[in-house]
């Protein structure tokens, strides 16, 4: 029996040796391969923070010690030691989130998947527990050194400082990284300490020597470890740089080392104020492929071979969404000097990393600051240039009031760019980009394009930076592209006309991608004897005044759309009708107004009803006015609760 099969809950951990707990760390590790490669998910992160986490659970009390971890996506090894051993449909309906979830165990606090807001949940937790007299408890926030480029992790360490009589014990995990390398001035810092040769040299050195003592040395290194990190606060200039923050500092650590984490996070259960503990990472540790990974070292991956690292999924047929764009942005900006790319640690996500390749200068990695990076490109469009803010749908919900007071306000010529729009699928509520429709329509004189195929999205790009009297939105899926979808013809406004019937019964209009359900929730109409027009609005926000004009001939309009019903662009094409006078029904189709969970995309979306079958069904009955046949109706394949669409 393994010693990872007898740890069922963090108090295992207690009566195992040193030896046994690097035996441990290696099963962990072994386990965290062979059953992420099966899945996929964020395999490198948690490869990196196994003896850390194993720390953290033997020095402190979980659940009675809440432990907080930003982000959540290097939480797999905490799950593991907190009894969760079934990742066989990790990030599936039904199996593990890939994040904490409070449902699945009461060891897990924070379930939101944004960057840089531990700290401030553990402000808040520990002043509580202050206030309530819960002094005997700790605090424990696990950041990584990529969060601390994000704002909210240096108002929350101001605020911090401000009250010291509490137990809250911060640890950096600090592997150089986030999605990719971690940038900034901080990072440059940090990267100091990490490469220091003194720091590394007395290090090495030290554990050498005491090694080959054996078992003396060994003791004699222990004793002397907490000098030495003290003396290595100094010579690297940590101390400094917190204890002007007011805040202990404790580190570098060598995070794999066990022993000497468990020790540093006592010194700090003990202290009876703030403190950090500084710990010193590798991503992908005791993996090779993910060490050999340069561009993320296996942050996030799908199915793989455990031995090689290799993608088992074949090659798609089309392109990524973010690589069609990082072409086209690649060919506009050779034309256009003034373009420039805006990014939040996530170059290569967001498909800006062929414009970085050959224009260095003309790309800003900002870090986990999305704030930053919409406020900075407002002043990058006032110097002149055309900034392309490139962000997932999900994380421009932090940067609203910059991209409305800064940009929107002072009518600054800014692109938004918005991979991963509409349902995601495994990594769950906090991931889907099911709300930038609803959210962005709400800034004045915003003007917002989803295109539905790699043809429309180059267009409507080349049409988004060519605008400079205020914000632009190009918004599109994660996954690849489906074929091209060609249009019958276009109308003056832009809006094109997918399908057309000489029967005015049903007008679809379809956002983005939704194209393509529209046209076959058509289909399936007219063998039911009622004709359906498909449009294809291209620019979604403000709404083009053909679909206006057209909606007038029909006896329904459904707007089909890959994020929120309140408030969506549906609710939008509805007002403007009645502002007209035009009183055709509207049935606006989207993701209803909750937070979705784990499931793949075909899930969510028969779940929300939104299959070419349960779409038809329901038009034919509110066309005909009465409930058609199953026989008659095609046959619905949802297979899970649908939800009530009004």
């Amino acid at each position: 029996m393994s010693l990872l099969d007898q740890i069922r809950s963090p108090r295992d951990l207690d009566r195992l040796s040193d030896a046994e707990l690097v035996q441990l760390a290696a099963e962990v590790r072994e386990f965290l391969i062979e059953n992420v490669s099966k899945t996929g998910g964020h395999l490198g992160p948690n490869l990196g923070v196994v003896e850390l986490t194993i720390a953290i659970h033997r020095v402190f009390e979980s659940p009675k010690d809440p432990i907080v971890f930003d982000t959540g996506h290097q939480a797999y090894v905490h799950k593991l030691l907190t009894g969760r051993r079934d990742f066989s449909h990790l990030r599936q309906r039904g199996g593990l989130a890939g994040y904490p979830q409070r449902a699945e165990s009461v060891h897990d606090i924070v379930e939101s998947s944004h960057a840089s807001s531990s700290l401030s949940w553990a402000d808040g937790i520990s002043r509580a527990f202050t206030v309530t007299g819960q002094t005997g408890r700790h605090v424990i926030a696990v950041v990584g050194d990529g969060a601390l480029t994000g704002g909210m992790t240096w108002e929350a360490l101001n605020n911090i400082t401000d009250d010291n009589d509490r137990n809250l014990v911060i640890v950096v995990n600090d592997n150089g990284r986030s999605y990719a390398p971690t940038i900034g001035g901080m990072a440059r810092f940090l990267n100091g300490v990490r490469t220091q040769k003194t720091y590394r040299d007395l290090y090495l050195k030290s554990r050498s020597a005491a090694d080959r003592l054996g078992t003396p040395g060994s003791a004699l290194y222990s004793g002397m470890r907490g000098a030495m990190h003290g003396f290595l606060s100094r010579v690297t200039g940590n101390e400094q740089l917190y204890s002007n923050l007011d805040i202990k500092y404790i580190g570098p650590i060598n995070g794999h080392d066990v022993a000497a984490m468990e020790e540093a996070l006592r010194q700090a259960k003990n202290y009876g104020a703030p403190v950090i503990v500084h710990a010193i990472t590798q991503k992908g540790r005791g993996y090779q492929p993910a060490l050999d990974d340069e561009a993320d070292q296996f942050h996030a991956v799908g199915q793989i071979d455990p031995s090689t690292g290799v993608p088992l999924a074949a090659a798609a047929s089309t392109p990524s969404w973010p690589s069609v764009f990082a072409d086209e942005l690649l060919q506009l900006a050779e034309r256009d000097p003034k373009i420039v790319g805006i990014t939040a640690a996530m170059e290569r996500s967001v498909g800006l990393h062929k414009l970085a390749e050959k224009y260095p200068q003309r790309v800003h990695d900002v870090g986990i600051a999305e704030q930053h990076a919409v406020a900075s490109a407002a002043g990058l469009a006032f110097g002149g240039l055309h900034p392309v803010v490139a962000l997932y749908a999900t994380f421009m919900n932090r940067a609203f009031d910059q991209a409305l007071m800064d940009v929107a306000l002072h009518r600054a010529g800014v692109t938004f760019v918005l991979p991963s729009s509409g349902v995601t699928g495994p990594d769950g509520p906090s991931h889907h980009g099911m709300w930038d429709l609803a959210l962005l329509q709400l800034i004045p004189g915003i003007r917002l394009a989803a295109p539905r195929d790699a043809a429309r999205l180059r267009e409507e790009l080349a049409e988004a930076v060519a605008v400079q009297d205020g914000p632009t939105v190009v918004r599109f899926p994660k996954g690849n592209v489906g074929e091209d979808i060609p249009a019958l013809r276009r109308l003056a406004d832009g809006v094109e006309v997918l399908r057309e019937s000489d029967r005015k019964d049903v007008l679809f209009v379809a956002v983005g991608p939704f194209a393509r359900l529209a046209l076959q929730s058509a289909e399936l109409l007219e063998a039911q004897g009622i004709g359906a027009t498909v449009v294809d609005p291209r620019w979604v926000v403000p709404v083009p005044r053909s679909i206006v004009e057209l909606a007038a001939e029909y006896r329904i309009v459904i707007s089909l759309e890959d994020g929120i019903r309140v408030g969506g662009v549906g609710t939008r094409l509805r007002q403007d009708l009645r502002a007209a006078g035009i009183d055709t029904a509207v049935d606006e189709l989207g993701l209803p107004d909750e937070f979705i969970a784990h499931a793949t995309r075909d899930q969510i979306l028969a779940d929300a009803g939104l299959t070419p079958q349960r779409i038809a069904r329901d038009v034919v009955a509110q066309v005909l006015g009465s409930k058609v046949p199953r026989a008659r109706a095609a046959e619905d394949t949802d297979t899970g609760a649908l939800q009530q669409r009004r």
